[in-house]
């Protein structure tokens, strides 16, 4: 298996092709990364088209759950969104928010960030930016998100821990997240687990269900929650790249399985600290940049 660094700079590679092609071709792929399967399968992704917010321009199949859907989002509350993409997450988030909110999408892919920013452009949202940097050292201050949102992502950063801590420095306190991503229960065959290729595709980079539920339980967190989740099924032709026809048939009838989990937390603290802080932010608006100040 190739280093930290490396895997990054597949993964970097992979999804700026992904932003230059088609939503067809990313869905018939395993997280839209990989060379498409010669079916047309919807491998991972959940169907936005009918939730609050939504852009078609914005979506491009790469989810794997519909993390908006589940993270109690409120009005005027500040959001982030981990592995923003095109920024259809950002975009259903705003909607929840409202234009009195804020949300912000990290991403480290810079031609996906000019696209998200260009639609965010196009749809006249001032309160929706885009910062490129990683997840696993996030662009953000302590204790700035109400909400902390991410789809099919942080399978594909191999430090997983360090984006864990990271989403617990970034969130309020009182604040929560809510996250879809891939998880595995039982051993993954050794030729999908060391190709590169397959890491891209969010597999190979899936760790354990229940190492990945200890990590965030380590980090601090509470009230920890499975709010959805739903098995993967890869298709035949994309894993007799990787695997023999009979080790296809073994891996088929094996006790390993490949989910999908949207997972909910919340980070130590109360309304009353969170309130606080808020006021704080308002103060800070106010004594810099309000006409009251005359600095302005």
């Amino acid at each position: 298996m190739k280093n930290e660094q490396e895997l990054k700079e597949i993964v970097k590679e992979r999804y700026a092709k992904i932003a230059e092609q088609g939503k067809a071709e990313n869905a018939s792929s395993c997280c839209g990364a990989t060379t498409p399967s010669n079916k047309v399968y919807n491998i991972m992704m959940d169907d936005y088209s009918e939730t609050g917010g939504y852009v078609e321009d914005a979506d491009l199949g790469l989810g794997c759950g519909l993390p908006t859907q589940f993270a109690k989002i409120k009005k005027g509350d500040t959001v982030i969104d981990l592995g923003s993409g095109a920024g259809n997450d950002c975009f259903v988030a705003r909607h929840e928010t409202g234009s009195e909110g804020k949300v912000i999408g990290v991403d480290f892919t810079p031609i996906m960030v000019q696209k998200a920013r260009a639609n965010a452009e196009k749809l006249g949202y001032n309160n929706v930016e885009f910062r490129e940097g990683d997840i696993d050292a996030m662009p953000v201050s302590n204790d700035v998100a109400d909400v902390i949102v991410s789809n099919c992502v942080l399978n594909l950063v191999p430090n997983k821990q360090k984006v864990i801590a990271e989403i617990y420095r970034v969130l309020k306190p009182g604040g929560h997240f809510s996250i879809s991503d891939i998880v595995l229960v039982g051993n993954l065959p050794d030729a999908l687990k060391e190709d590169a290729e397959m890491y891209a595709g969010c597999v190979a980079g899936a760790v354990q269900k229940t190492e990945y539920l200890q990590f965030i339980k380590d980090s601090g967190f509470q009230n920890i929650q499975i709010q959805k989740e739903k098995p993967i099924v890869i298709p035949d032709d994309i894993l007799e790249k990787y695997l023999s026809s009979e080790e296809v048939k073994t891996f088929n009838k094996a006790a390993t399985g490949i989910f999908s989990i949207t997972v909910y937390a919340e980070k130590a603290g109360n309304k009353e600290e969170k309130a606080k802080l808020k006021m704080a932010d308002l103060q800070n608006e106010e004594s810099c940049c309000s006409p009251k100040s005359g600095c302005c």
